[in-house]
């Protein structure tokens, strides 16, 4: 949705509710203005040869409530408001808005909580792992050096959350599809199969958009409860795969986004004096159940197991095991072409992440690792922050992908090592 008409509907819902008095008050606007700077460490064929990240940001959010005596809800309502606007040097001072929230949350009755419009949802038990939650995320953000906070990208939803004695439920209607933002060889360099090889700006591959339309609404279910001190939850996802991994015509250099359900389950609770977590899921390929078309990705099985542990002294590790397994991968072998790259049938990832804060916490020194032994390939991600004070804050950091082979999710970022420093003003 262009800006103009983000204002115009922001505007709009304003005067609404103004004109029906039920307006009750304007909560102070807050956010953070900050400079990021991301220098390259390797060569590639982006557009860009000696920084892959610079530029200042600033954010705004704010709250509006509404009193609890309206046609809306007896409890009142709540719109949130959060916005960011960007000066990208890397595009030669190319500006930007991006709307990261901007929903009505409302109660209409006590047992059940609505949030319409633009937000952010985070499912599953995974530190950077992602199983049952398929909503949209920004890897070009993860990679440059960015926050983690826009790991996460935002989508237009319906969320309806109920709360009976039994169980909680969340169901959220997407109606708009938002894809995962990926590296395309402008600010990024990746794997680009077309090209036969790593790809920056001659890459020329083409991924087809899913329209706009009743047919290809996204739905995803959570249903969880705690059982004493571990939340245990079940998923279900109806949409499509928000990464480009299969081919709609390849002698037009075509990818599109592939319809998925995806099947899972997760449980989160004490153990051994840490905190576990397990969870796994079902990916099913609704264009390709029996795994037969060598264009399409077959359906998946992954599972995780993870554990974190507070050592004291403001001292914590944490580790995870993620598996994938391609299934119907017979058939998937037996239907490749001799000049078709292959793709193991599992896939093995371990994680780590080290964390220890310092001058009462306001320091911090983070590690979180990534290794694959099939893969073989991994990525490091090393940081120190530091809050100078309650408005100031710096951060330096790196991304140190590596891999032996081009064509794995961390060997074809190899190119894209950087060190970055944050520095931030909040107010």
């Amino acid at each position: 949705m262009k800006l103009k008409k983000r204002i115009f509907l922001f505007v709009v819902v304003f005067l609404f509710f103004a004109g029906k008095r039920v307006y009750a008050g304007l909560s102070s606007v807050h956010g953070f203005a900050e400079l990021d700077y991301g220098i390259k460490l390797s060569d590639d064929n982006t557009k860009r040869d000696d920084f892959n990240l610079l530029e200042q940001r600033l954010q705004l959010k704010s709250i509006y409530r509404f009193r609890g005596d309206s046609y809306l809800s007896e409890k009142g309502a709540v719109v949130k408001l959060k916005g960011d606007f960007t000066v990208d040097e890397y595009f030669s001072g190319k500006t930007n808005f991006e709307l990261r929230e901007f929903n009505l949350s409302l109660t209409p009755f006590d047992l059940m909580d609505v949030k319409l419009g633009s937000q952010i949802s985070t499912w599953g038990t995974g530190d950077y792992l992602f199983i049952n939650d398929m909503f949209p995320k920004d890897y070009v953000s993860f990679f440059a050096g960015r926050d983690d906070e826009y790991l996460k990208k935002p989508s237009y939803a319906i969320k309806t959350s109920f709360y009976p004695d039994i169980t909680n439920i969340d169901f959220i209607i997407i109606p708009y599809f938002t894809p995962n933002t990926h590296a395309k060889g402008d600010r990024l360099s990746f794997f680009d199969s077309f090209q036969g090889g790593i790809s920056g700006t001659n890459s020329d591959r083409h991924i087809v958009s899913v329209p706009f339309q009743l047919s290809n609404n996204e739905y995803a279910l959570r249903i969880y409860r705690n059982f004493g001190s571990n939340e245990a939850a079940f998923y279900y996802f109806q949409g499509f795969d928000k990464s480009p991994r299969s081919y709609k015509d390849e002698s037009a250099r075509q990818l599109f986004y592939e319809r998925l359900d995806v099947y899972g389950a997760s449980i989160r609770g004490p153990i051994a004096s840490g905190i576990g977590n397990a969870e796994v899921g079902y990916v099913y390929s609704r264009e390709d159940s029996d795994g037969n078309n060598r264009l399409v990705a077959n359906s998946m099985f992954k599972a995780m197991a993870g554990y974190t542990k507070d050592l004291g002294n403001d001292f914590s590790v944490g580790v995870q095991y993620f598996i994938e397994e391609i299934l119907d991968y017979d058939n998937y072998e037996d239907n490749l072409l001799a000049a078709d790259y292959r793709f193991d049938e599992f896939r093995h990832l371990l994680t780590n992440r080290i964390t220890k804060l310092f001058k009462n916490q306001t320091v911090q020194l983070s590690l979180f690792t990534f290794f694959s032994p099939s893969d073989k390939d991994g990525y490091a991600r090393p940081s120190i922050s530091y809050d100078i004070s309650d408005q100031w804050k710096v951060t330096f950091g790196a991304n140190l992908p590596w891999g032996e082979d081009d064509i794995t999710e961390f060997g074809q970022m190899e190119k894209n090592k950087n060190v970055f420093t944050r520095v931030r003003y909040n107010f």
